[in-house]
């Protein structure tokens, strides 16, 4: 897994907070902040209406395949690529359906 540098502010108290955590847990600033938002990902992520959340923003091209994998599992987002593609074709075979 890679890592990407990002640039965020936090409000002074957390950081201070942050740097103790750090210490007493021999850890540095950067774990500790992955290590929260690890676990903050992992809660939202059992909740049906974040789900759902996440799924409309992948049917409006708003995120990738990968990141709706990554949220729903594999399984369940080949069936969400299989109905987003029915539904992308709609008119079209709508359109054949009426021609038969």
């Amino acid at each position: 897994m890679g890592t990407k540098k990002v640039n965020f502010r936090l409000p002074d108290s957390l950081v201070e907070k942050a740097d103790v955590a750090a210490e007493v847990t021999h850890k540095n600033r950067t774990e500790i902040v992955t290590e929260a938002l690890r676990e903050y990902l992992d809660a939202v992520e059992d909740d049906e209406k974040f789900k759902e959340a996440v799924i409309d923003l992948y049917l409006d091209d708003q995120i990738s395949f990968d990141v709706l994998k990554e949220f729903i599992g594999r399984q369940n987002a080949e069936s969400i690529r299989a109905s987003k593609d029915v539904l992308d074709r709609g008119e079209e075979l709508a359109d054949d359906l009426a021609e038969l």
